[in-house]
């Protein structure tokens, strides 16, 4: 409203965070790219044409950030990969684009796992990401850098992808809201392809109504991605003409540790006393969730990841004296470790012999979680549950140990299987710190996941412990 009236400029509102981006960020190392200049220049022009008048989009001057997996026009688009280390976009992807379009303000690119791989942003080829809760522990990933960010006060939104849960899981560990839409719903083109059926774009946001608006705006049927699905007028406001009908997943709230079994009764307890009936169901085979996981997206990356020889574009080790060491001297000199890992164990998995045995498993197992969630909301209109197992855990403490670091996506993963929405809500944690509630619904069923989403977010009234840095 200040900037619809002109009491606060789109300049001095997009000076500010530029300024709180160069307080802020030498701590916690979320910007990959900074914006500076062009943004202030965007905004300039936002003034100036809000002065005469001229019909202004729907974010017009709002600053944000974005994980660096989106093109940018002539912008450096590193997907925190040593790979991409000189690469520049050559166009604006989708999704990016039409938040332009609205005149939001992209300040900074952010960082994030190399090529949105981990659950940490330690794994980026330029440094882990701090979280500005608590500088101690990760932002999670692997929209680490927009969540930390946001957290930080760096842009009013953010935006990230999230293909097995990188956006809800960051989102809990710092305490802003997350949301991984319907696949399909946000165009992907002009976002680096890595796991191409779980792949998601989605907003970070403050509130539950700032991350709906967001969406809103990215969302929609696009050419250039044949994934895209046709978006309704009344998609997102579709009137909930009954109380929405609400169980909890009983799975998740079975293995988690006393501390964090304690933080969701609390919150369980809230919602029941605003008078929410919340019963418990049960899918029998979301425990396959995870595993099944861990085949198809190695399996799919390994295929993506093709493309970075050496040859094309990219990086490329100068020193090989024929196309086969190119390749083999490229990839192994430019890749890290959690993406060689994954290369590795996708094409074992794809390979001659084995495919029976691993892939076609986890596709049959993915196909039996689908079926699980549709059953259940036959019944309920939202499934909830923890976002994540633990509060952000300590740096370092997961990174000798991929078993242990992929177990922190235990709870997000089945979403990206089905395809359907979800959303991490932030609650209060364990000893201070930020914990996620994660609310689930069919299949284009946004109206619903943000109806009872922002009716948990007035009735919760979640007061985080504030972010000093």
């Amino acid at each position: 409203m200040a900037l619809e009236s002109g009491e606060v400029t789109a300049e001095a509102l997009v000076q500010e965070h530029i300024e709180r981006m160069e307080q802020a960020d030498p701590k916690i190392h979320a910007v990959l790219t900074s914006l500076a200049e062009q943004a202030l220049e965007q905004a300039r022009d936002i003034d100036r044409r809000r002065q005469t008048g001229e019909e202004l989009g729907g974010l017009a001057g709002i600053p944000f950030t974005a994980k660096d997996m989106f093109l940018l026009r002539d912008v450096r688009m590193t997907a925190a990969s040593k790979m991409l280390d000189s690469f520049f976009a050559p166009y604006t992807g989708t999704a990016i684009g039409k938040l332009l379009e609205a005149d939001a303000v992209c300040i900074a690119k952010v960082n994030q796992d190399e090529f949105a791989q981990g659950s940490s942003t330690e794994f980026s080829a330029y440094g882990a990401t701090k979280n500005p809760r608590d500088l101690e522990r990760v932002p999670g990933g692997t929209s680490g850098g927009s969540a930390a960010a946001l957290a930080a006060g760096i842009g009013l939104f953010s935006i990230g992808t999230d293909t097995g849960g990188s956006i809800r899981q960051p989102a809990a560990y710092c305490g802003v809201v997350g949301v991984k839409p319907t696949y399909g719903l946000v165009s992907r083109y002009g976002v680096v392809a890595v796991v191409s059926s779980f792949d998601t774009i989605g907003p970070l946001a403050h509130t539950v109504d700032d991350a709906k608006l967001v969406l809103s705006i990215m969302a929609g049927r696009d050419r250039h991605d044949a994934t895209t699905i046709e978006v309704a007028d009344d998609h997102f406001d579709t009137p909930i003409t009954k109380q929405p009908r609400v169980a909890i997943l009983q799975e998740y709230m079975d293995g988690l540790s006393p501390e964090m079994t304690a933080v969701y009764d609390r919150a369980l307890d809230q919602l029941r006393e605003s008078g929410w009936d919340i019963e418990s169901v049960s899918l029998k085979n979301i425990g396959l969730a995870l595993p099944a996981y861990y085949i198809l997206n190695p399996a799919e990356i390994s295929s993506n990841l093709e493309r970075y020889d050496g040859i094309r574009y990219g990086s490329s080790d100068q020193s090989a004296d024929n196309l086969l060491v190119t390749y083999t001297q490229t990839r192994g000199s430019f890749f890290g470790p959690e993406v060689a890992r994954r290369i590795m164990t996708g094409t074992y998995v794809l390979s001659a012999g084995y495919y029976d045995a691993y892939y076609k498993k986890a596709m049959q197992a993915r196909t039996l979680i689908r079926e699980d969630f549709e059953q259940a909301f036959a019944n309920y209109d939202v499934l909830i549950g923890p976002t994540t197992p633990s509060a952000a855990f300590k740096l370092g403490e997961h990174t000798s140990d991929p078993v242990a670091m992929y177990l922190e996506d235990i709870m997000t993963v089945a979403a990206n299987l089905a395809g359907i929405p979800a959303l991490s809500l932030p609650i209060e944690g364990p000893d201070e710190l930020p914990a996620g509630l994660q609310i689930m619904a069919a299949q284009r069923g946004e109206a619903v996941l943000f109806d009872v989403a922002g009716r948990f977010e007035r009735q919760l009234a979640t007061q985080l412990k504030a972010v000093k840095l």
